[in-house]
């Protein structure tokens, strides 16, 4: 991987401090995706690094990984499913619980958006402790598919949500 385009996306990534509270350093990937040169070559990177293994579609969870999830999807040429938190969704959902810091959420897929089988790519902007992408698996398997693939822009190391996520494949562009 050249290190031209990883020095590229890092250029692009912006670090706001105390954001969304005091002694967070917020990692923005807005300036990321304001650079079309720089949004594609992150989609270039992900579709390379899953290195021709076939899926059935992408997942994008809710609300950034729409975005590169979309970009994937169209660049593999497979269907793209959404995600969302709870309410959201129109039709009978699926609905997966995760804790965080004080107190708990959810995200929902459609029941009739995968069918047994097939094998999914997990995408989002961005992986700090891990429970909204773990909750996504679950989703999966309650359909019947697989995760392919986790694939995140940015992987927070130090949080250890990677390693949540079981022996499902995880791919990280840029790590912090």
């Amino acid at each position: 991987m050249s290190d031209e385009r990883m020095s590229l996306l890092r250029r692009r990534i912006r670090d706001v401090p105390d954001f969304p509270r005091k002694g967070i350093l917020f990692k923005d990937i807005t300036p990321l995706l304001a650079d079309v040169g720089a949004f594609r070559t992150c989609i270039e990177l992900m579709e390379e690094k899953l290195g021709g293994d076939p899926v059935n579609a992408v997942i994008g969870i809710e609300s950034r990984g729409f975005m590169f999830g979309a970009a994937l999807a169209d660049k593999l040429g497979v269907g793209f499913i959404p995600v969302r938190k709870p309410g959201k969704l129109p039709a009978a959902t699926y609905r997966a619980e995760y804790d965080l810091e004080y107190g708990s959420d959810a995200v929902e897929i459609h029941q009739d958006a995968l069918s047994p089988g097939d094998r999914v790519v997990v995408v989002d902007d961005l992986i700090a402790t891990g429970g909204t992408a773990k909750a996504t698996g679950e989703l999966v398997r309650k359909c019947g598919a697989e995760v392919a693939a986790f694939v995140f822009v940015v992987n927070l190391v130090n949080l250890g949500g990677t390693d949540k996520l079981g022996s499902a494949r995880v791919i990280t562009i840029l790590d912090y």
